[in-house]
């Protein structure tokens, strides 16, 4: 893929949201993104709405939330993501790979559908990038809850050229 990951996203006609909203009261003492070398650790995002915000539905996913509406959830994540680094590059134009991604479903007893929802992350990243360059390893669990009640958390490495 020659074409710029910044103009592909225009041209797919996706909006990477503004920086998370924190809700107030709360202290996150972390970096968003940490650059070693050319390896970035991006920490984990859960799914944005364009302004920033949370976005909704909040909840597990089998009982709260549908798998679809997580898959779409885990779509918002990717997103929220991209607009993450984003900010810190400038440009996504420097990833050279998505190397590894560790997807976190807030799953209901009895729910196993993680892998298609974690699907909505991955086929996001691959759509923009390209499957040489966003197909990462992977993993999709599910986790008893997930901050703030969202449905889906993906934390990721990538590296930089």
């Amino acid at each position: 893929m020659s074409e710029s990951i910044d103009q592909r996203i225009i041209d797919l006609g996706l909006t990477l949201p503004a920086a998370v909203q924190i809700p107030p009261g709360i202290t996150v003492p972390l970096a968003m993104v940490k650059v070693v070398g050319k390896r970035v650790l991006v920490s984990g995002h859960g799914p944005q709405n364009d302004d920033g915000s949370i976005a909704e539905p909040l909840g597990q996913v089998g009982s709260d939330v549908t798998q679809e509406q997580a898959i779409h959830a885990a779509r918002r994540v990717a997103l929220a993501m991209l607009g993450t680094l984003q900010r810190e590059f400038g440009t996504l134009d420097n990833i050279k790979t998505w190397v590894s991604v560790l997807g976190m479903v807030n799953t209901a007893p009895g729910f196993t559908g993680q892998t298609p929802v974690i699907n909505g992350f991955s086929e996001t990243i691959i759509e923009i990038f390209g499957p040489e360059r966003g197909m990462a390893a992977r993993s999709a669990v599910g986790m008893g809850g997930l901050p703030f009640g969202i449905p889906v958390e993906v934390q990721a490495e990538l590296e930089l050229y």
